[in-house]
């Protein structure tokens, strides 16, 4: 009787974990269907990619491997790269700049922005690589310059009686030190940089959008406009939604009707990411920006 109670109770155990086994099986198995667009498999030869950048930015690499895959494929014919973000680093906002322009060159596709809510600083120098620029009358952009921020936290360590040691080989090594004031000298030093960075951002909208360098310098104060002010300041094309810059994306390529839109597959989730949720992408989102205290961003703050 103890035999068969025992033997009971073994098949009761096995059993629940063979469905707790298939049950998170089948919640992965709807993850990855469901992390995946609907629209991004079609075989319609008139396709319109729509490629997103959301929030501040860092890195480039994953928007530049997206560009490439649709300048590979045959049926994609333009780009409508769906913006909202106050911009990010200065590299990152110049690897996306040069990204496009080179996926325009070599793929001879068009490529259309469409600003949403946010296209600011870096996210406005991104738009400037597009054939032609969207923007909601409400959009905020604009906002050319740049900023480097840190914090100095010297105070703190001498009130816990701390005392920073610093043995260095030239008098600008450690210029920016979070544990002392800026000297005259390093301050003329990083805004050398800063103005270096900005004729750079300048020099970048002049040559998109055919502007002479003077009149980009007027509206280069780190002000931001409204898509209506932008329109009127030759900053962006034309004023219309997102779905209008699809319609236009799909004439300039020469798409007769309405185009079918495709989107990257969304990153599918692992076991880490289920156990972890958003606390292990956020820890990489810091390390990425944590390469030095000193940060030089085409960012609106």
């Amino acid at each position: 009787m103890a035999t068969k109670s025992t033997n009971l109770l073994l098949w009761i155990v096995v059993g629940g974990a063979a469905l707790v086994f298939l049950g998170v099986c089948l919640l992965a198995l709807v993850l990855y269907v469901g992390e995946s667009h609907p629209s991004s498999f079609s075989f319609s030869a008139n396709q319109i990619a729509e490629l997103e950048l959301e929030g501040p930015f860092f890195d480039s690499k994953e928007f530049t491997d997206q560009l490439k895959d649709f300048g590979d494929r045959p049926g994609v014919k333009a780009v409508v790269l769906r913006l909202n973000t106050p911009g990010g680093g200065v590299t990152a906002a110049q690897e996306l700049y040069e990204g496009i322009r080179k996926f325009r060159t070599q793929s001879g596709k068009k490529v259309v922005a469409s600003m949403a809510s946010v296209a600011a600083s870096g996210g406005y120098y991104v738009a400037c690589a597009a054939d032609k620029i969207y923007a909601n009358p409400g959009s905020i952009t604009g906002s050319i310059g740049v900023i480097a921020e840190w914090y100095n936290y010297g105070d703190l360590l001498r009130w816990a009686k701390m005392e920073d040691v610093v043995i260095k080989s030239g008098r600008l090594k450690d210029a920016g030190s979070p544990t002392r004031p800026l000297t005259e000298e390093e301050r003329a030093y990083f805004q050398a940089l800063i103005d270096n960075l900005y004729n750079q951002f300048v020099s970048a909208v002049a040559k998109s959008r055919k502007m002479e360098d003077a009149t980009v310098r007027k509206l280069a104060d780190g002000r931001v406009f409204t898509g209506e002010e932008a329109k009127a300041n030759g900053l962006v094309d034309e004023l219309g939604t997102l779905q209008d810059a699809i319609a236009a994306a799909g004439k300039m390529a020469g798409i007769a009707g309405k185009p079918t839109v495709v989107r990257p597959v969304k990153k599918r989730l692992s076991l880490l990411d289920l156990l972890l949720g958003d606390s292990r992408s956020a820890l990489l989102r810091t390390s990425d920006r944590s390469e030095s205290h000193i940060r030089f961003q085409y960012l609106w703050r």
